[in-house]
């Protein structure tokens, strides 16, 4: 089971997502209180059940409602990905991967953890 591993960064609370290997598969935003972070968490669980993804690396993207993951390219052209809620607000974004389907299995490393993920607070 993967975990949610919540830190103090310089301005405030944040979380990694980890997967059962204990690697970073997805990175929040600062917040700016505990609560709040908590509830970014519970935001990610909701989108990931819900969510399909939008590749806007396509020469005509297909746009989707929210909640969607968007893969796009990086100024560097590797592919990432974010999580926009239901909202809109992006509340989760990937690492640079060299391919597309490097990027796909972060997705699904997400989609597989994320809903039953244990909650750490961590140093």
């Amino acid at each position: 089971m993967g975990k949610f591993a919540i830190k103090q960064a310089k301005n405030g609370p944040m979380f990694n997502l980890k997967a059962r290997n204990g690697q970073i598969v997805g990175t929040s935003e600062v917040y700016s209180s505990m609560s709040a972070c908590k509830a970014g968490i519970e935001s990610v669980r909701k989108a990931v059940a819900k969510a399909k993804i939008e590749d806007q690396t396509l020469a005509v993207p297909e746009k989707l409602t929210n909640p969607k993951f968007e893969i796009y390219k990086d100024k560097r052209g590797e592919f990432r990905f974010r999580l926009r809620a239901s909202n809109g607000e992006n509340i989760l974004a990937g690492e640079g991967y060299k391919s597309k389907y490097s990027c796909k299995n972060g997705i699904a490393s997400i989609c597989k953890n994320a809903p039953d993920a244990e909650v750490v607070e961590e140093d």
